[in-house]
């Protein structure tokens, strides 16, 4: 078995009943017996993780960089809440050939069928395991691995939460041990990956009779924007010139709300379509979904900011085109 550190940093896996006491990190890791004595601790934070900030985060993608330089394998315990933000921030912040598993529970401590101390177990397991080195970030629960970039939580309640769209598990724990049936075409980035929390991204997701007043507030207070659109990525006509004039000022990137699937690039070509968005400088964001496409262009707009790449709309647009596969035909 490899060296793995675990960071903890709350969640319904530590907590103590319904309110807001948390275990401590040893606490939690108390449940794997041996193994958790060998796993070497890091009691990170003790919050839920819809309380967790992107500061938390960059702090503890500066411990996880300097953790996986030693040769570790890296466990992070936290939230489901939040979990596939910090797992996929993670994948842009973190590149690195040793496992660095998230992980996290649906039930706490107290219930019945309490699922943390099995997918601490199994994410363990995957972060010591030398296969499942140069996979990228991984989140681990119900014994299943999910690459960061796909994975989302899926259902309020149920402990197979995690899923990956359009993508499945690309494998799963079994009798303790790791087994890898997929490997990601391409890494998430081809470069450490910044994040400045004073830049500001917005997220707007369009309803039926959208009349666009949340884009004024945009304008002004944001560095980018995200728009989870109807379907394939469509807008109300009436919203083409408005996104139009913002995306001269700022970058705007077309998602979709639906959750699966990816934006479309010329198959609907009326006013509002795919098309003609994205002729008038929107971003398409293909497969990934709109709260992953805020936190890719948070760090590209970091990294832009400090002046290490000088991220303008054309490198945003190759960035989201080399980790979804799309581009604008």
């Amino acid at each position: 078995m490899g060296r793995v550190t675990v960071f903890t940093l709350g969640g319904t896996i530590s907590a103590r009943g319904g309110d807001a006491a948390r275990l401590t990190g040893a606490e939690v890791l108390a449940g794997l017996g041996a193994v958790g004595t060998e796993a070497e601790l890091r009691d990170f934070r003790r919050l839920p993780s819809s309380s967790l900030s992107v500061e938390d985060v960059a702090a503890l993608a500066d411990e996880v960089r300097a953790t996986v330089a030693a040769g570790s394998g890296v466990v992070v315990v936290q939230g489901t809440d939040t979990l596939e933000e910090t797992a996929f921030l993670l994948d842009l912040l973190c590149p690195t050939t040793e496992p660095v598993v998230v992980t996290g529970a649906m039930r706490r401590p107290d219930l019945p069928g309490a699922d943390g101390p099995a997918n601490l177990a199994a994410a363990v397991a995957v972060a010591t395991d030398p296969a499942c080195r140069d996979l990228g970030v991984l989140v681990v629960l119900a014994d299943e691995i999910h690459a960061a970039r796909h994975v989302r939580k899926t259902h309020t309640t149920s402990v197979a939460t995690f899923a990956s769209p359009g993508a499945g598990p690309i494998g799963s724990v079994v009798e303790g041990e790791a087994r890898i049936l997929l490997r990601p075409a391409t890494p998430s980035t081809v470069c450490s990956l910044r994040l400045d929390p004073r830049i500001r991204v917005a997220l707007l997701t369009l309803s039926l009779g959208d009349r666009g007043e949340l884009l004024d507030a945009v304008d002004s207070r944001y560095d980018g924007l995200v728009v989870a659109a109807f379907g394939a990525g469509h807008v109300p006509t009436w919203l083409v010139e408005p996104l139009e004039e913002l995306a001269r000022r700022i970058p705007v990137v077309l998602a979709s709300r639906t959750g699966a699937g990816t934006t479309l690039s010329h198959t609907y070509r009326g006013p509002g379509s795919e098309h003609d968005v994205l002729h008038r400088g929107l971003i398409p964001a293909g497969p990934l979904d709109p709260v992953k496409a805020r936190l890719l262009l948070h760090t590209l707009l970091s990294s832009g900011a400090a002046g290490e790449a000088g991220y303008d709309r054309p490198r945003i647009t190759a960035a989201f085109t080399h980790l979804t596969g799309t581009g604008l035909a």
